[in-house]
């Protein structure tokens, strides 16, 4: 998952407790700030026949809408696959 938009407070506040109301455990995550532009990366753990991505999008959604971000979820396999030669 990926998390961009301009710096405020609350953002992974906002983020996470998303995550934790779909049962989603955060792996690890890496955050950086350059000229008041947030940007974040998290690999999310979850059990897909219970949560499907298109589910976790839609509530990641409303996140987007509220705290005026960009958020990407993606299939770890997916990403692997398209980032291998």
């Amino acid at each position: 998952m990926t998390v961009t938009g301009l710096d405020h407070t609350g953002i992974i506040a906002a983020v996470s407790t998303a995550l934790a109301e779909l049962d989603i455990n955060i792996i690890n995550v890496s955050q950086t700030l350059m000229d008041n532009y947030f940007t974040m990366i998290m690999h999310i753990e979850f059990d897909e026949t219970k949560q499907p991505i298109a589910s976790i999008q839609e509530r990641m959604h409303d996140v987007e809408l509220q705290q005026s971000l960009r958020i990407r979820v993606q299939s770890e396999t997916l990403f692997e696959e398209m980032h291998t030669l």
